[in-house]
């Protein structure tokens, strides 16, 4: 077994771990919202008026801090007025994007406020640039946001709303690079502009509007928001969204749970790559914002696979595996490293599409091997990340690191999260802790075959399970097993 050397200095704070990083995406996609995250009143599925209770209660335990919808590309065809009032009334649609499936849209924009409500999480609204005018856009803030007596508000009113919601999140399009209206930058970031004069303060209400940003390595993108984002006073914009899938090959994804060693190895090169995305397009909004007024969202990312044999092609359903888990710690160990500037980030997606967190069929639901990670993470959420190096290696003919690792501290709590995404190697960890007197430690482990999954009707194979290791002395010591992701709490 191999030994590596690590330091942690928990006086050594190096920015703010905001707890949003770990947030959700939603999208009307496949199986996400309707048969999955809504099943509707009548349903003999448990639900909360049509949103089901075990879902709740799953993005509760992974203390899931914001949920963005409706998309998404979907978002740049969605029109919020078919998403009101009485449900038996609201105009049908089809879903263009995703499968051309025709939508009843009885899950619209009350049933979402209502869904991040139980859940106890900020709501995250993309609105339409795309297919939308600035009007539609101006009223639906209006309709969500104001208690004054207007027309929108006594609309929101009359369907069963009396108090408005408060909503901080808003996007202003979504990948209009792309989807969202195949736009260059320049014409863009006038287009965001105009929206964004007329997406008002309401009631108290502060908004924080973000910018479509960059599809991966678009670093021109980014250069052209931050050169034109800022008027004379101050910039238009919060954040600047990102998205960026780990796909190695786009005409050849494979499969969730059907890869060998080298596709393995690939795939992590490329997950790894989101370091270099994060600090290059820092660096480019460091040259117009040195002091980190506008924050980069990553509102999309994550793995992204073949479907799943037998299922619609245009729903992208696909499994989720020990792979997963590595992957989905690696990404997430990136962003608190780059929490500076990053702000948020959303895996694609919460229920049943792409790396969702969620599986349903029918009545069965599954944590998968993400979710799990997300729970072992969470004491991240608003902590203080804090100096951390580890002596590693690299390895693979992709030449990736073998261990990923953060380390935060609140509330007199230090959390260490680790993985070792070596398939044949232990490791030996043995740490030294400066500024921190730590006297216990409890710990936590994802350990499965790299190809396990957790499946319908079945003992779940990839599950977080409680693990040992030893601090004292200032040091602490644990072997982190092949294949493995763990989180250490120290008090």
């Amino acid at each position: 077994m191999k030994k590596l050397k690590m330091t942690i200095n928990a006086r050594d704070k190096i920015s703010h771990i905001n707890r949003e990083i770990y947030g959700n995406f939603t999208e009307h996609l496949g199986r996400c919202i309707y048969n999955g995250i809504y099943v509707g009143e009548d349903s003999d599925i448990p639900n909360t008026r049509g949103i089901r209770n075990d879902i709740v209660e799953a993005f509760k335990e992974i203390g899931m801090p914001v949920l963005r919808w409706p998309g998404g590309c979907f978002a740049d065809e969605y029109h919020w007025r078919d998403g009101i009032g009485e449900k038996s009334q609201r105009p049908k649609m089809i879903n263009t994007n995703w499968g051309g499936v025709t939508e009843d849209n009885s899950f619209g924009t009350h049933e979402f406020f209502d869904l991040c409500e139980q859940v106890g999480c900020e709501p995250y609204i993309a609105g339409n640039v795309g297919s939308g005018t600035v009007e539609e856009l101006s009223k639906w803030v209006e309709y969500m946001t104001s208690d004054s007596i207007c027309p929108m508000a006594d609309e929101r009113r009359k369907n069963g709303r009396e108090k408005a919601w408060k909503l901080k999140y808003l996007g202003i399009g979504n990948e209009n690079w792309g989807c969202g209206g195949n736009m260059t930058p320049e014409y863009y970031v006038s287009l965001y502009k105009q929206f964004r004069s007329f997406c008002k303060n309401h009631s108290g209400n502060e908004l924080y509007p973000i910018a479509c940003g960059p599809n991966s390595s678009d670093y021109n993108w980014t250069e052209v928001m931050m050169k034109n984002l800022k008027s004379q006073y101050q910039w238009q914009a919060k954040g600047l969204a990102l998205h960026f899938y780990s796909i190695p090959d786009w005409n050849n994804k494979g499969k969730a749970t059907e890869f060998d060693e080298d596709e393995y190895y690939r795939l992590l090169g490329t997950v790894y790559f989101t370091d270099e995305l994060l600090t290059r397009h820092t660096e480019v909004m460091n040259r117009y914002d040195p002091d980190c007024e506008v924050a980069l969202i990553v509102d999309e990312w994550g793995n992204w696979f073949d479907v799943e044999d037998g299922t619609n092609p245009g729903f992208l359903f696909q499994q989720n595996a020990m792979r997963d888990a590595i992957t989905a710690a690696i990404s997430l160990n990136t962003f608190n490293a780059h929490s500076g500037r990053v702000k948020m980030a959303n895996i694609a997606q919460a229920v049943n599409v792409l790396q969702s967190v969620i599986l349903t069929e029918g009545e069965a639901l599954v944590k998968t091997p993400t979710f799990y990670v997300f729970k072992l993470f969470k004491g991240h959420q608003e902590g203080e990340l804090v100096y951390s190096h580890i002596e590693n290696e690299k390895i693979s003919s992709y030449n990736v690191p073998a261990v990923s690792q953060s380390v935060s501290v609140k509330d007199n709590v230090m959390t260490v999260t680790l993985s070792n995404c070596s398939l044949n190697e232990d490791y030996e960890i043995e740490t030294d802790i400066l500024g921190f007197d730590a006297k216990q430690a409890e710990a936590q482990i994802i350990n499965a075959e790299v190809h396990a999954f957790n499946d319908f009707n079945k003992q779940e194979q990839v599950t977080a399970k409680p693990y040992e290791v030893k601090v004292e002395g200032g040091k602490l010591k644990l072997t982190l097993p092949a294949c493995s992701v763990v989180a250490v709490t120290l008090k």
